[in-house]
């Protein structure tokens, strides 16, 4: 599929992405880039709080349930998330509605009031999501991993911050957040769908008389440096009926020039279930329900992790063999069918993707927001395409480092000990 990209500047310093699409739908994401890893340790948590408190009340819709029915109205969808480099707001309607939708955003994200009983509930409600997230082995098991592999930098805080800051976070932190990174220099707005040819008339109608931003905050955030001289494994103690692990080392930053070989190499060791992973592990032996592996990009890092849940007298074999097809990907070529097979998936995989406005205006808004540069359908493509064996095999041997290795497992387990010998 061609997508024709739009980019422009408001006077503002807003950056605005718009691309048509032959869609009933319209999807708008603001994108802020200020994440967990640009937050100070007393205040770790407050991007992700923030979040939830721009749609308490705004000026036009004074009140939670007026905001909620914004939207509800039209029979649209809105929400937001936070990670560790931006944080994102995203509505999604009929196309006739666009201005609306862009008013919603324009509203929660700066001229959101804050009330103080409403930054109390939801103080509680944030409590409550920490708790269901350490009780869920699956997300304390990724959680952790990611926490361990950046230890000891800002990189390994928890996005979600930890319940001692929730709890003491004040309000005015809060304006203080926003009057730092919430500028239109520090954004970038996504719009895409059924736009038709007064997009930017509205764009510019609802997001140009937010004045200019004060300062300019694109400035990627202070470097971090990483060494590790040998293997490292955290266990969690919980007592539950399934071992939950994370086996994984740190590999390339996002705009890397081998992100599209990292994306086969990680395609053809755990990406899908026709994958290395999934073949050996749940299929031919049976010790797994679920087991994945994913690649992630930062700045000036990233890391491919697998997680896999299994009994827990078998977690020890599931780990040794998870290890062993890592060497295999280190040591050993992958063939041209299995390279041939992983093009098509993620080939196959972006062609869905760009059926849905929302992943569409979110794509090209991040771009823009974490690289500065806007990437073409065509352009990602032909970088999937480019990719060789050898250039596989040489991301491989790169990554796949015995030293370099992290292990988090989650279960009724206390001592490293067992665990620490799988990795010699």
């Amino acid at each position: 599929m061609k997508l024709r990209q739009a980019k422009r500047v408001l006077k503002n310093g807003l950056t605005v992405v718009s691309v048509p699409m032959e869609t009933e739908s319209v999807a708008a994401v603001l994108l802020v880039r200020v994440g967990s890893r640009d937050e100070g340790e007393k205040i770790n948590g407050i991007s992700h709080f923030l979040e939830h408190m721009v749609f308490k009340a705004t000026k036009k819709w004074p009140s939670p349930m007026k905001m909620n029915q914004v939207i509800d109205s039209v029979g649209g969808v809105y929400n937001a998330f936070t990670a560790r480099e931006n944080t994102g707001f995203w509505v999604k309607l009929h196309k006739k509605h666009l201005k609306l939708g862009l008013e919603f955003l324009k509203q929660a994200v700066f001229d959101s009031l804050l009330p103080g009983d409403e930054l109390e509930r939801e103080r509680g409600v944030i409590l409550e999501e920490i708790k269901m997230y350490e009780d869920n082995p699956m997300s304390k098991v990724a959680r952790s991993f990611v926490s361990q592999i950046y230890r000891a930098t800002v990189l390994g805080r928890q996005v979600i911050g930890e319940p001692e800051n929730i709890k003491a976070l004040k309000r005015e932190e809060f304006y203080e957040h926003l009057k730092k990174w919430y500028q239109p220099k520090n954004m970038v707005l996504g719009v895409a769908g059924g736009l038709g040819s007064k997009v930017e008339g509205r764009v510019g109608e609802v997001f140009s008389g937010l004045g200019k931003s004060r300062v300019l905050y694109k400035e990627k955030p202070k470097k971090l440096s990483f060494s590790q001289e040998k293997a490292v494994v955290e266990v969690v103690n919980k007592d539950i009926q399934q071992a939950h692990f994370c086996l994984g080392l740190r590999s390339l930053k996002r705009d890397d020039k081998d992100r599209y070989a990292l994306a086969a190499l990680n395609t053809i060791l755990g990406g899908n279930t026709s994958s290395r992973l999934w073949h050996e592990i749940r299929e031919k032996r049976g010790l797994v329900y679920y087991i994945r592996s994913m690649a992630s990009g930062f700045f000036e890092t990233g890391h491919l992790v697998t997680q896999a849940g299994c009994d827990i007298g078998r977690v020890e074999e599931a780990i040794e063999v998870t290890r062993g097809e890592y060497e295999k990907m280190r040591e050993r070529l992958v063939t041209r069918e299995e390279l041939s097979l992983a093009k098509e998936f993620l080939k196959g995989r972006l062609a869905l993707s760009l059926e849905d406005s929302h992943e569409v205006a979110g794509l090209m808004a991040e771009d823009l927001l974490m690289e500065d540069k806007m990437r073409t359908i065509e352009e990602i493509e032909k970088g999937v395409e480019a990719v060789r064996v050898t250039d596989v095999q040489r991301v491989g041997k790169k990554i796949f480092n015995s030293k370099g290795l992290n292990l988090t497992v989650v279960g009724p387990f206390e001592e490293k000990a067992q665990f620490e010998k799988l990795l010699k």
